[in-house]
């Protein structure tokens, strides 16, 4: 016979909450399986119906159980292999708690065909005590999930060592019925999504909100047109006067006085160089790409004006985010081997099962988008209202309904200021004929109506 010892001590949970959840585990005989499913949590699966889960995160520990499946991640650490081959598969003796503290022992049998002993599984959930542990008969560490020294805590969990007690704390516990531990153990759950929800909405607005400051500040930067035309014409005109005089400048001279058309005497500066003609072509290219800025200065400030207006646009779908999975969709991370050197792409992109939808942010991007769309990626665009180009590349294959209803979703939620019907029209590539920049016509389109909340 192997014995198994199973503890929790909860630091966010309340005495009477692990009073009602040991109540609730006692109707069990059986662990059918054990496995660590997050960085700190375990899921422990009673019976096909009944999965509790044990996050052990320092902080904000928890008990709760999942109406739907979750997709869990692999572990394979020492710590996972004893973790599972210890207590998968075990009879389920009872639950406790241990000194009536906040916790909780579960003792359990596992069968050997060598041989029988007595173990023991501890979750700490004390804040600065916060692990698992597991422990032979005489409460000798086998594995845990956090190693500690002796020069980390007086209280140190190594492998070989025997694990000392919790020191008992004096309190009192609050008498407090729970009605319905099972929905309890699911509003858990629910109140741990919106939590994690809300922490990720927080980050990913401080992201949004730093861009837009960025954005801002590059867009208060810009030159006024005005400004721009004087410095061309101030420049263009020193070029002209030093032309003028160039015969009466001598090498490396570093100033000359010229008389202006307006007859009025004028100091020049000049820099050191080696030829005074190729200063004078130089200040001729100057002007020339000061003109150019400023004849093109409304184009660049219209695009960070849509970039802008495209931030602010995300940051009220982050808000309105109802799930983590939607919220990393909307917003989603950037990738780790992303280097600075490659090529910030210039459109926004979205993956749904293998399909990348592009979005265009500004008309610049747009007309990129519509250059480099293949004759069978999908397009998308708004009817009859000024929006985002979408593209949807297909390798030729045709697109499954539902990623042509997200690809009209995006289109519409990233370009409707507010809630409300919209339809968004789609075709292929080939359909579009280009008028001016990304104003197209097109024929032999479907249209799709959206409801944006």
């Amino acid at each position: 016979m192997i014995l198994f010892c199973f503890i929790i001590f909860g630091h966010k949970m309340k005495h009477y909450e692990l009073k009602a959840i040991v109540n609730y585990l006692n109707n069990f005989k059986i662990i059918k399986h054990i496995k660590r499913v997050e960085n700190n949590s375990i899921k422990v699966e009673f019976d096909k119906n009944h999965t509790l889960y044990f996050d052990l995160t320092k902080g904000s520990s928890n008990i709760y159980m999942i109406r739907e499946t979750v997709i869990s991640k692999n572990f394979n650490a020492p710590f996972d292999t004893i973790l599972q081959k210890k207590l998968t598969n075990s009879i389920l003796e009872k639950v406790y708690l241990v000194n009536d503290d906040r916790v909780m022992r579960f003792e359990l049998q596992v069968k050997s065909s060598y041989k029988q002993e007595k173990l023991y599984l501890q979750l700490e959930f004390t804040g600065i005590y916060t692990n698992i542990i597991i422990l032979d008969q005489n409460f000798i560490v086998l594995e845990a999930l956090r190693h500690i020294s002796e020069n980390i805590s007086s209280r140190s969990v190594k492998v070989g060592q025997v694990l000392d007690e919790l020191p008992k704390r004096d309190f009192i516990p609050t008498a407090k019925e729970v009605e319905n531990i099972e929905e309890y153990l699911y509003a858990n759950y629910d109140a741990k999504e919106q939590r994690e929800l809300q922490n990720l909405k927080n980050i990913k607005l401080k992201q949004l909100k730093k861009e837009e400051d960025k954005l801002q500040k590059i867009l208060f930067s810009l030159p006024k047109e005005e400004e721009l035309k004087l410095e061309a014409q101030d420049t263009y005109q020193m070029a002209n006067l030093l032309i003028s005089n160039i015969h009466n400048i001598e090498p490396y001279q570093t100033s000359v006085s010229v008389e202006d058309f307006d007859h009025t005497i004028k100091e020049i500066s000049i820099p050191p160089v080696q030829s005074i003609s190729n200063y004078v072509n130089k200040l001729f290219s100057n002007a020339k790409k000061l003109k150019q800025k400023a004849s093109n200065l409304y184009i660049e400030k219209e695009n960070l004006e849509q970039k802008l207006e495209f931030v602010r646009r995300t940051s009220q779908i982050v808000e309105n985010c109802s799930t983590i999975e939607s919220l990393e969709f909307y917003m989603p991370k950037k990738e780790k081997n992303q280097t600075k050197t490659k090529k910030e792409q210039n459109y926004q992109s979205f993956v749904i099962d293998g399909y990348k939808i592009m979005l265009g942010r500004n008309e610049r991007e747009n007309i990129e988008l519509l250059e480099n769309a293949k004759a069978n990626d999908f397009w998308f665009h708004l009817q009859d209202i000024p929006s985002s180009h979408v593209i949807v590349p297909t390798q030729k294959k045709d697109l499954p309904e539902h990623i042509i209803y997200q690809a009209a979703l995006l289109c519409a939620k990233f370009n409707s200021p507010f809630g409300g019907d919209y339809l968004v029209d789609y075709t292929k590539r080939r359909e579009l004929k280009i008028q001016t920049k990304a104003n197209v016509l097109y024929n032999n389109y479907k249209t799709m109506k959206i409801r944006v909340d």
